[in-house]
């Protein structure tokens, strides 16, 4: 079984490119260029350099005694959280950024949902000296207050969704319809493994720094390069993309993605995709889609913006039908519970998205002696109000 991207950019029966005529020059010159410039010594040698000096990596594996000593088995935190920008999100927006110098495009958009993408890609724009456009939904706009403060400092110009649920839904629709607008100067920075081929793939690679990095910390504190477990959170799926990626083919690793299951699976106020949807088509490839019966896209709900997404990445969606990945969804209550616990024995205070991934531990048994891995994907300074109201601190 394969688990990556095939040539027509398919994982299995889902991705591909399903994209309006007008973007359709934009995204075949991406799909052309992208591993060769990938594969330059100068692209590499520059984008090593940057997530060096400029982002802190190789960001810390850290051993979670508290943690460990509370569920009684290994625990692991790959801490993304550290990474200049509060998250994983940088690592993508590095790559693009650099991308989108080599393909000649001046103009920058990008679509945000807990902000942390938009963050991270007015920073790269900032740093490249590139306009920069971020689309968000007006109602994350009003939850994600000091992310969005940040961007406007970093030079980027913030635009709301106002349409369906303004949410990230809407903002991805508003950032697609303006590259139809500007296609020839303008480079779309997707935040997520998703969006029409190469996009779920390219974002993938980008973000495989982590699981690589995995690879050799484990080796220094275990003597073993394969923990039994790797766990992260799922929205559209990059740090999870990310995470698992040098694992897929390991067979002896268990893979656990964590989707937001909001008020509950069956509440109607959820965004679990893999329990709720089917086949069909969000944001330019085929994948896993929550929708009515007549193929309307179904508005998801997360008290997490980052996993307020009614789709999931197609490389999730193939590890979800073939089974290679374990899916458990959280509630609201359950991730809320669960950052609470990580700040009180390990003193971090994780994002909402990131504490879905913890919630696992109530749920699911591990054995003394597994080691499991959870990505940290961000910090929780940007949702220090939503913990506010949720705790009545």
């Amino acid at each position: 079984m394969n688990y990556n991207v095939d040539d027509k950019g398919y994982y299995g029966e889902f991705g591909g490119a399903f994209i309006p005529e007008m973007l359709y020059p934009n995204v075949e010159n991406l799909r052309q260029q992208y591993l060769k410039i990938m594969a330059e010594p100068s692209f590499k040698e520059e984008f090593d350099q940057l997530l060096k000096d400029y982002v802190g990596r190789p960001s810390p594996l850290y051993f979670a005694k508290r943690l460990s000593q509370e569920y009684n088995t290994k625990i692991y935190l790959k801490r993304e959280d550290l990474n200049h920008t509060g998250a994983h999100k940088v690592n993508n927006t590095i790559g693009q950024i650099l991308m989108a110098k080599r393909l000649g495009k001046s103009r920058i958009i990008a679509e945000t949902g807990a902000g942390q993408h938009g963050v991270a890609t007015a920073t790269v724009c900032a740093l490249m000296g590139m306009e920069c456009i971020v689309y968000m939904g007006e109602i994350d706009i009003a939850r994600q207050a000091p992310n969005v403060a940040r961007m406007k400092m970093l030079g980027a110009e913030v635009r709301p969704a106002l349409s369906g649920s303004k949410t990230l839904k809407d903002a991805t629709n508003e950032a697609i319809r303006d590259w139809i607008n500007n296609p020839v100067d303008t480079h779309y920075i997707i935040g997520s493994a998703i969006g029409p081929h190469p996009y779920p793939d390219m974002v993938t690679r980008f973000q495989s720094v982590i699981s690589e990095e995995i690879k050799w910390q484990l080796k220094e504190k275990e003597g073993k390069e394969n923990p039994d477990y790797v766990i992260a959170c799922v929205g559209g799926g990059s740090n999870a993309a990310g995470t698992y990626y040098h694992f897929l083919h390991e067979e002896e690793v268990g893979i656990i993605a964590v989707e937001a299951a909001g008020k509950g699976v069956d509440s109607g106020e959820s965004a679990a995709t893999s329990v709720l949807g089917k086949m069909g088509i969000i944001h330019g490839c085929k994948t896993l889609l929550m929708q009515t019966a007549d193929g309307q896209i179904t508005e998801p709900y997360s008290i997490s913006a980052g996993l307020d997404y009614p789709g999931v990445g197609p490389m999730h969606a193939h590890l979800y039908k073939t089974g290679r990945a374990e899916f458990i969804p959280v509630t609201d209550d359950q991730a809320m519970q669960a950052g609470m616990v990580l700040s009180k024995l390990e003193g971090i205070i994780p994002a909402i998205e990131s504490s879905h991934a913890f919630a696992v531990l109530d749920t699911k048994k591990f054995k003394p002696e597994d080691v499991v891995v959870i990505n940290l994907s961000g910090r929780g300074d940007k949702d220090l109000n939503t913990y506010i109201e949720y705790f009545k601190l």
